[in-house]
């Protein structure tokens, strides 16, 4: 603390040499200060949340495997990453057991550990074709207080599917012990809470309750991604890192209207032909339409070569059928308030930050 001395001011002017002194001393201290923290060396966390606090608006995706962003959300993540946006994506697995599209890389598939490696490659490819340079997985966040080694110990793996009737995922008869299906889903949330304590995203997206077809990965992960938003907002929760709760303005669920199924996916529409992600018009809450992004979110399909065939703008994921690389992309808001576009009759919103108040995690009033 600097202290001033107590002096009389002379008839050179010693009192006013003196409060210019104390002046200096003052400055110096807090440059002293400011040096201090630069040097200081922050922890690789640190660094992450403060350059994602530098973007206004900032948007997180959950997903269970890689792939699943870009199909779903390639040309929002794209969109939004152009804009200025903060992108980050959370992957619960490495698409350990998937089955593997392209010949030459078809042994990769059964070894588990090699197509894991394989599939972070290209979505680290992927990622940088849409513009996101925040990605990661889930099982490297760190619970409250938990030693770097033990959170390296933790490890989500793809838990496998197989095909039900109605093109709908079910379980894989041989799910193994570490699969994500299997994990304790308080603990996962937990982990994900603190990626979100840690980003303060006011929107995140995320898969609807079905998981889109019935993956049992993807049905974990809005388990997952639905309870850490609850975790991150309450200041009480155990076992989440970051001390400061962070409330989530808009939750999204990521869909498809039924109008479009049958250019989707080829079905007529009957009851139990369809996927969960196809929902009636009237829920769709959010179109998000991004046609500058095609040749990213085609790009960012090719780097994920073990998995997707292009042919062009389209793409085969299953079923041997050829589907277009969408570029208008479905949402229906799961919770917080919705701001419908001023100029769409049906009421959809346009943008997914849409009556959020920039900077911050509550919502705004929706605008007319």
């Amino acid at each position: 603390m600097t202290t001033v001395p107590e002096s009389e001011p002379g008839p050179s002017g010693e009192g006013v040499e003196t409060a210019e002194a104390l002046a200096d001393d003052i400055l110096s201290d807090v440059a002293s200060i400011v040096d201090e923290a630069a040097d200081r060396e922050l922890e690789p966390q640190d660094v992450e949340a403060m350059d994602a606090l530098d973007s206004p608006r900032r948007l997180l995706l959950v997903h269970a495997h890689p792939d699943d962003e870009t199909i779903g959300n390639g040309a929002t993540m794209a969109r939004y990453a152009a804009s200025g946006a903060h992108v980050s994506l959370v992957t619960c697995t490495r698409g350990e057991r998937g089955e593997v599209v392209d010949p030459e890389l078809a042994a990769l598939e059964g070894d588990g550990p090699a197509l894991a490696a394989r599939r972070a490659l290209e979505l680290g490819a992927a990622m940088e074709a849409l513009g996101v340079a925040d990605h990661r997985f889930l099982d490297d966040a760190p619970l409250e207080g938990e030693s770097a080694a033990d959170t390296a110990a933790v490890h989500y793996e793809d838990s496998g599917m197989a095909w039900g009737p109605g093109r709908v995922a079910v379980p894989a008869p041989d799910t193994a012990p570490t699969a994500f299906a299997r994990a304790d889903p308080e603990e996962a949330a937990a982990r994900l809470a603190g990626v979100l304590r840690a980003v303060r995203p006011q929107v995140v997206v995320t898969y609807e309750p079905g998981g889109g077809y019935g993956h049992p990965d993807h049905v974990r992960a809005h388990e997952v991604a639905v309870r850490a938003v609850e975790l991150a907002a309450d200041a009480g929760a155990p076992r989440v890192a970051g001390s400061e709760p962070w409330e989530v303005a808009k939750v999204y669920e990521g869909v498809v209207p039924r109008s479009l199924a049958r250019d989707l996916f080829g079905a007529d529409g009957a009851e139990g032909e369809l996927p969960s992600m196809v929902v009636e018009d009237a829920e769709v809450t959010a179109e998000v339409e991004a046609p500058e992004q095609l040749e990213a979110k085609v790009a960012a399909l090719r780097a994920h070569r073990s998995q997707v065939r292009l042919r062009g703008a389209e793409m085969m994921i299953s079923h041997d059928q050829w589907l277009p690389v969408w570029t208008t992309e479905h949402y229906r808001l799961r919770t917080g308030r919705p701001a419908p576009a001023a100029d769409r009759a049906d009421g959809r919103e346009t943008d997914l930050f849409a009556g959020v108040a920039p900077g911050s995690g509550r919502g705004a009033s929706p605008t007319a």
